[in-house]
């Protein structure tokens, strides 16, 4: 600087404005790229604003040539002192033919003349020319510094309007991502809501055929007390009472006997008044609420309460689910064992103990009546050979129910004193449907 001629000095004074300017324009151009975030609007407004501040303008254009970053938007935008002008209507004739340059031909924005009072730069991107920066300056000398500013800035800004396109599509792909996984979510509630009501249609009909099963055992024990034992009981009332009258006739000791024989008649009566009142029952017993395996068997023990038989249910272990059917198959044959000790083992009390094992339930009906278990096995061994005219059926049924549900049926003395059948079936077999 140290120098002689008077020139130097003013010089200098004028590049050091120029480097200042620099530092303020670069600040500027920072400025408005990290508006990035914001959209491409507001990005090319803060860079009109700056480009505009930098050359001391009050018009500068900035526009995007025609098939160039196709998504920006607005494709040009005029500063027009103060105002942002985005409607070619409002376009001055002087705007527009630097548009059409811009638009059509962007390669020649920096090649052409620009004018009297036009400053142009190009906005290039990875070397394409795909728009450009008009101004027209104030009173400020333009060098090439403010030039090659403006190009920065306009390539810039190219840059940053093409990465706001890609982050805005990102966070439009985000929120369709968010909508789908939303809707996927809904989807799942749905589908969720319907798998409830179809375990709660299973729960009902799982429900429907418990309470068929014990309509069923109901209406097959008043059949044969219908069929069998009223018919019985009538028979040996008319027995007893051609007895009567054949005594009668015999001489006084035989009418002695006969006036014995009187009270059989009224017990008869009595027997058979009891036995369709039991019969009425339990065709039409009340809704009983379904339930799980030990409720139902407890609700089985009350069909044969009306005899003078008393029935103890008990229940050992964590109950597991069972098949509807296989349930079905054992409360049949609880209710055929029950019978068969009402009709047949003279017992005043019975006792069905239902025992969830970790790999087997385990079933037995045991009573203090007088049957021999020997000869029931003996009897199963022979009706399972031959036909016995329905005698000793309702073993083989038994027999051939455990059969079917997989598992065995054994006959033993009971600690009562009678008979105790027990049946044995494998949870396995009865739990593969259900899972």
């Amino acid at each position: 600087m140290r120098s002689g001629k008077r020139s130097f000095y003013p010089e200098y004074v004028r590049s050091a404005e120029r480097l200042e300017c620099a530092v303020q324009a670069l600040d500027r151009i920072s400025g408005a790229l990290v508006r990035t975030v914001e959209g491409p609007r507001t990005l090319v407004e803060a860079v009109v604003r700056a480009a505009a501040e930098h050359l001391q303008a009050d018009r500068l254009l900035l526009g995007i040539a025609d098939g160039a970053l196709r998504a920006a938007r607005p494709r040009f935008l005029l500063l027009h002192h103060g105002e942002l002008v985005d409607d070619e209507d409002r376009l001055p004739p002087a705007a527009r033919e630097q548009l059409d340059v811009i638009r059509a031909r962007p390669w020649e924005i920096e090649l052409a003349p620009a004018g009297p009072g036009w400053v142009r730069a190009p906005m290039t991107l990875d070397d394409e020319p795909v728009g450009g920066i008009v101004g027209w300056p104030g009173d400020v000398q333009v060098a090439d510094t403010d030039l090659a500013i403006m190009r920065v800035l306009a390539n810039q800004a190219a840059v940053a309007v093409h990465n706001s396109f890609l982050f805005h599509a990102a966070a439009q792909l985000r929120g369709r991502t968010e909508q789908l996984s939303e809707a996927a979510a809904q989807q799942a509630r749905d589908l969720a809501a319907r798998n409830a009501e179809l375990q709660e249609t299973q729960r009902r009909l799982v429900e429907a055929m418990q309470r068929q099963a014990l309509d069923d055992e109901r209406h097959r024990i008043a059949r044969e007390l219908h069929d069998t034992v009223t018919q019985y009981v009538l028979s040996a009332g008319m027995t007893v009472e051609v007895c009567r009258s054949e005594l009668a006739e015999m001489g006084p000791q035989a009418q002695q006997v006969a006036e014995k024989l009187a009270p059989a008649k009224g017990l008869t009566q009595q027997a058979v008044e009891r036995l369709r009142a039991a019969i009425y029952a339990l065709h039409h017993g009340a809704e009983e609420p379904p339930g799980s395996l030990p409720v139902l068997l407890k609700q089985l023990s009350t069909v044969h309460l009306s005899s003078e038989l008393t029935v103890e249910v008990r229940v050992a272990g964590s109950p597991a689910p069972l098949r509807p059917e296989d349930e079905s198959s054992i409360l049949r044959l609880t209710g055929e064992a029950l019978f068969n000790v009402v009709s047949h083992a003279g017992a005043s009390r019975a006792v069905v103990q239902l025992v969830y094992q970790p790999r087997q339930l385990r079933l037995t009906i045991s009573d203090d009546g007088t049957g021999d278990p020997a000869q029931l096995r003996r009897s199963l061994k022979l009706s399972s050979a031959t036909d016995l005219a329905g005698r000793h059926r309702g073993l083989a049924n038994m027999a051939a129910r455990a059969q079917e549900l997989g598992g065995t049926l054994g006959i033993r003395r009971s600690r009562m004193g009678g008979v105790a059948l027990q049946l044995r079936v494998p949870l396995s077999s009865t739990r593969e449907v259900m899972s």
